[in-house]
């Protein structure tokens, strides 16, 4: 049961650190984030600058912070990207209802809502932590955009 533990933590804290790198790599160009995080590989073809950032954003509180506070945390995480994407989801199918879609998933528009609600309930740890999810994604991605981002952002240009 505990190398179970052990690999479903360290397999969390892996995925974690590439997705990070392409969402960093996404936000680069956008505009939202400096054009070095949207460095590319030459031989790789991988994002390498964000992927090193994201090593170090992952390895420095990994070696830091006891395993469980880290396990609580990335779980908090994780359960709150799910909740935006599912947002972002509902916004599409109303704010551009042609756009062509690759798949369609069954449930409409109650399947987005159902995730944002069971995974922002579960909170609860968050607390815990002093981690309020909300609160931390809406400061810091304030800060961010208007020191950065609203200069630069692609988006903001139309």
């Amino acid at each position: 049961m505990l190398i179970g533990a052990l690999m479903g933590m360290i397999s969390s804290l892996l995925v974690f650190q590439l997705g990070q790198a392409r969402v960093w790599f996404a936000m680069s160009r956008d505009g939202l984030f400096p054009k070095i995080f949207s460095r590319v590989h030459p031989r790789f073809c991988t994002p390498d600058f964000s992927t090193w950032m994201a090593g170090f954003v992952v390895g420095i509180p990994a070696g830091l912070l006891d395993i469980g506070t880290l396990a609580d945390l990335f779980d908090i995480g994780t359960l709150f990207a799910f909740a935006l994407v599912a947002g972002g989801v509902l916004i599409l199918r109303y704010r551009e209802p042609d756009r062509p879609r690759a798949f369609r998933a069954p449930g409409g528009p109650l399947a987005p809502v159902l995730t944002i609600i069971t995974c922002v309930l579960p909170h609860g740890r968050a607390a815990d932590h002093g981690m309020d999810p909300i609160f931390w994604m809406a400061y810091l991605g304030q800060l961010l955009y208007l020191a950065y981002g609203v200069r630069y952002s692609t988006s903001a240009r139309r």
